[in-house]
């Protein structure tokens, strides 16, 4: 009777928690389908704003729609999909941090700037947690270089190359033409008998393009940048002893500066350089000199986003610095209501192959087909008769350093095809780079936010015109070192090398 009677009661309890389930499954909530993959109702999907550099596209909405449908299955989640212009983006991005606009995950620019601001969220605990996947997919030295002195990782790096060596890239139709060995150019004065042939022979060419956040010449020299080119404080991290030095006051920056201003009042560099905004490559704009930061077979990148053959040659030697590790990072938003979230939308980015391609291709059979190897052939926009637009921007197009894993992105077929062992290839590089000496070290200076904010002013005010050589540096350079000590740089510099001491003490 006792056996019956618990039968019974057990009976009773299942049928309870069969109608609970049903309930529930009926009310929206999350449930298992037959296959075992989790589904969730629209009712309990988060949406996710996140904001990335680059020109918005024709059919971003329609990519944007095809990511979410995937989304929603898998993880419950969506994304506002918004690319702002290069042009806009620093701006937009800094005015949305000061203003408290609602966001989840952005690309960051100036990556330990805005973790000063307190501008994004610590990830530590969830990449060990939901977005483990993600952290075992990236390489270890990507995490020791965004990690801060806390011992805080505030982003998540685009798993790349890790040395982006500068390169100077060149037509290969008129390198070809005129017989140059462009590995013998490796200075910035080797390159004036190029500039004056090119000024000289070729009139419809550019000899030397630069903007306003101009080149880092300075990494010809060895120096690298302590946190970035706004706070000009540098050092030979080849030497393990250099001291801190406020760049402009070192006689290698005079010598760069003044070849620059010979170049321009030669002609050399386009005049409106000060002035010019930072922008990815222009298809078929004719320059002969650009610099770019780059890994193994950038040069067919470029190419394709030139619309003509470039060759590049690398001046920096392959050494993987805090700045070359932080050039690709998406973080989140500190005020974001949905972490957990955000953590499985970069997880999924940077591990699932058919979200990141969709990223950075777009949609197959309509932004890109396949061909026999595999590989991404781009599908050109057409004419009003459905004839292919050879000249015309896509429709679509991700800008790829900014947006998650490479290593599972698919390769790019074409007319200059890349070749199909291309991760390979990086991973071997990998595994060549040299760590910098100062990889992972970037001092704590949100107690001198005015100073910071004084010395970016002056930086701004003088920087693009005499790294463009658009001004006289004999009249020009005293006055910014000048105005840069009245902005408290000599007590920035004091309180880096103190920081920079310490550090290299615990790391000895």
């Amino acid at each position: 009777m006792r056996q019956q009677r618990t039968l019974g009661r057990a009976r009773r309890l299942l049928r309870l928690m069969f109608t609970m389930g049903v309930v529930l499954s009926l009310a929206g909530c999350t449930w298992f389908a037959g296959n075992g993959e989790e589904s969730t109702s629209k009712e309990d999907t988060v949406n996710l704003i996140y904001y990335t550099i680059g020109e918005p596209d024709k059919d971003l909405k329609l990519v944007n729609d095809k990511i979410n449908e995937i989304l929603a299955k898998k993880i419950g989640v969506t994304i506002t999909y918004i690319k702002v212009g290069w042009q806009e983006y620093e701006e937009r991005l800094n005015t949305m941090v000061s203003a408290g606009t609602p966001f989840d995950i952005a690309f960051t620019p100036e990556y330990a700037t805005y973790i000063q601001r307190g501008a994004w969220l610590r990830l530590n605990d969830y990449l060990s947690g939901v977005s483990k996947e993600m952290y075992d997919a990236i390489d270890p030295v990507f995490w020791e270089g965004v990690r801060m002195a806390d011992g805080g990782i505030y982003g998540v790096p685009t798993n790349k190359e890790l040395a982006t060596r500068e390169h100077w890239m060149y037509p290969d139709e008129l390198v070809r033409k005129y017989d140059i060995d462009i590995s013998k150019y490796t200075t910035l004065e080797s390159l004036e008998p190029l500039l004056g042939l090119i000024r000289v022979k070729e009139p419809s060419y550019l000899p030397m393009e630069l903007d306003k956040d101009s080149h880092n010449f300075f990494a010809l020299e060895g120096y690298e940048y302590i946190i970035d080119k706004k706070l000009p404080l540098m050092v030979l991290s080849q030497l393990p002893n250099a001291p801190v030095v406020d760049i402009f006051e070192t006689k290698e920056a005079r010598q760069v500066l003044d070849t620059l201003r010979r170049y321009y009042k030669a002609g050399y560099i386009n005049e409106d350089a000060a002035l010019r905004e930072l922008q990815g490559l222009k298809r078929n704009e004719r320059v002969f000199w650009k610099a770019a930061g780059g890994g193994p077979l950038s040069e067919n990148i470029w190419s394709k986003d030139r619309g003509y053959k470039v060759v590049a040659y690398p001046v920096t030697p392959m050494k993987v610095t805090t700045e070359s590790v932080r050039g690709g990072i998406m973080a989140v938003s500190a005020d974001t209501k949905h972490p957990v979230e955000c953590m499985k939308f970069l997880n999924e980015l940077n591990t699932n192959p058919e979200i990141r391609n969709l990223f950075n291709y777009g949609i197959e059979g309509v932004h890109y087909d396949l061909d026999s190897n595999g590989q991404v052939v781009l599908i050109r926009p057409k004419d009003s008769n459905g004839e292919p637009v050879p000249d015309a921007p896509p429709d679509y197009a991700g800008v790829q350093y900014t947006q998650g894993n490479w290593f599972i992105l698919k390769t790019m077929g074409g007319e200059t095809p890349d070749p199909l062992d291309k991760w390979e290839q990086f991973r071997e590089s990998n595994s060549h780079a040299l760590k910098s000496s100062l990889l992972g070290f970037t001092p704590d200076l949100s107690h001198m936010p005015i100073q910071r904010k004084n010395i970016e002013m002056v930086w701004e005010k003088y920087y693009p015109s005499l790294m463009t050589g658009s001004v006289d540096v004999e009249v020009e350079l005293p006055k910014f070192i000048d105005e840069l000590k009245q902005a408290g740089i000599d007590e920035v510099q004091a309180e880096v090398q103190r920081q920079l001491d310490d550090w290299r003490a615990e790391h000895r």
